[in-house]
């Protein structure tokens, strides 16, 4: 079943016990961060945080939902993230063969007029309290960072149509509060809420935008997952959660939200206003500086009756959008292998922040095989990002990074077997020459071959054999062990 709400999601994580409730009064400036980071840095994520008193506000935050393994599969109510991709796999394996590009295509066009479209429905949750004088600052809204520029909605699902297509996109975007009825929009260029921003300019009107925060995780989720262009999230979210989403029209703007959302702020943004926006604390673990973003407008704000405020801390990982990241990796597994057959495995590591490297495992097949997966991945999507990508033999397990930096510092050599190269890179990358393009390099750390320049033979790996392992292995309480 999948959960109904926000609140649903909290009354199950309560009941495992992994929900702490904090009763005492605590300040959304900076406080709720900080005891959020010490949670999200103790023993594998610790537990979600419930702050049932915060100061300003008669309403209660919740933070660190998503933020262990543990949490992360019961959010999409899976034993193992692996059990999503493999559902990815067997949609894809049910198409036509096509080209890499259709092929995907058709796989979520096959969604789209499945059982997982979303529902359309006339009364919602989320408009239970209508409000056409909206007010920002009866929310609790954090400020995580001393040197953040202000507040930041952090875990907003940004809402947006083409005008075009008419077809919907939801993205993740950070918001500058600017004041009570006025945000900062940090969508990058390369998002496709930019995308629309972009075409409304091209048509010199107002962007109507929809922002809806809390709703049940798979929405949640979606709104973070890197589809293709044009493809819906909610229907992506009804796939995870195998029911379809309730979506109900806005009060003031042609724009559909979740039904189930605990507080939509509409409005619109001017393509001709840009505000200094930033600075702000990034998931990099560095601040992310001012620069100029489109300016969000709210004209109405709807909640439901006593809503809770969801909520996300960013910062030197370990932290919750990691898992987040963690589970995109698993589930969008399936769609390389598509396009690379021979990939066998894939690691985004925690301190890579998810662009900054990539380790992949192949079977190689040909010389050059390793090298060629560097640049078709620098080829692919969001994998364009990706400033370092690492590529090793099928028998090397990627989610062991002592075992996997081993046999690459053991199989490389850096004159042959390193490409440098440069591209986009992600719009916080604060290490590159210029914002958003800067280099990047791969390493193929497979084992060579003569065609690939070796002048002599690879050695064999040291390993024992079966026979004695065996014998060790029955006898091993007698050595007194």
């Amino acid at each position: 079943m999948a959960y109904k709400d926000l609140r649903d999601f909290i009354e199950v994580l309560g009941t495992k016990g992994l929900l702490h409730r904090v009763k005492v009064e605590v300040d959304p400036v900076l406080e709720i961060a900080e005891i959020t980071d010490r949670m999200c840095k103790s023993p594998h994520g610790g537990k979600a945080l419930f702050f049932e008193k915060v100061k300003g506000s008669n309403i209660p935050v919740v933070t660190n939902i998503f933020g262990s393994f543990e949490r992360m599969c019961l959010s999409l109510e899976v034993e193992s993230l692996d059990d999503v991709g493999k559902r990815v796999e067997k949609l894809l394996n049910q198409t036509p063969p096509k080209t890499f590009k259709e092929k995907i295509k058709t796989a979520f066009d096959l969604l789209e007029i499945s059982k997982y479209l979303p529902k359309r429905v006339k009364n919602a949750p989320c408009q239970e309290v209508v409000n056409y004088e909206p007010n920002l600052d009866k929310l609790p809204i954090l400020k995580t960072w001393p040197l953040d520029g202000g507040r930041f909605i952090t875990l907003p699902m940004v809402f947006t149509r083409d005008p075009d297509t008419g077809k919907q996109n939801c993205g993740m975007y950070r918001m500058h509060v600017y004041d009570a009825k006025t945000t900062g929009m940090h969508w990058h260029i390369h998002k496709d809420g930019a995308t629309h921003y972009r075409k409304y300019k091209e048509l010199g009107k107002r962007m109507p935008v929809a922002v809806a925060i809390g709703s049940d995780p798979a929405v949640i989720y979606s709104s973070t997952a890197p589809l293709p262009y044009g493809v819906d999230e909610m229907v992506f979210a009804g796939f995870l959660r195998k029911s379809p989403v309730e979506m109900v029209k806005c009060v003031t703007c042609d724009i559909e939200v979740p039904a189930n959302a605990e507080f939509v702020l509409e409005g619109y943004v001017d393509p001709n206003e840009l505000r200094d926006e930033g600075p702000f604390g990034d998931h990099t673990g560095f601040y992310s500086p001012v620069d100029k973003f489109p300016v969000f407008h709210i004209t109405c704000i709807t909640h439901r009756k006593n809503p809770i405020y969801p909520a996300t801390v960013v910062g030197k990982p370990p932290m919750e959008d990691c898992y987040m990241g963690k589970a995109t990796e698993r589930i969008f597994l399936p769609l390389l292998k598509m396009q690379f057959p021979e990939i066998r495995d894939m690691n985004l590591p925690m301190e890579g922040v998810f662009h900054n490297a990539a380790i992949i495992s192949i079977k190689k097949q040909y010389p050059g095989h390793g090298k060629k997966i560097i640049h078709g991945l620098w080829g692919m999507g969001q994998m364009m990002f990706s400033k370092l990508i690492i590529v090793v033999d099928d028998d090397v397990d990627v989610q062991d990074l002592s075992t996997t930096a081993w046999k690459v510092l053991n199989n490389v050599d850096w004159r042959r077997d390193i490409i440098i190269s440069e591209g986009p890179v992600d719009e916080l990358d604060h290490s590159a020459s210029f914002p958003r393009f800067g280099g990047k390099m791969g390493i193929d750390a497979t084992r060579k071959t003569r065609e690939e320049g070796m002048m002599r033979d690879w050695p064999e790996e040291i390993t024992q054999t079966e026979e004695i392992k065996q014998l060790v292995t029955k006898r091993w309480h007698e050595y007194g062990f």
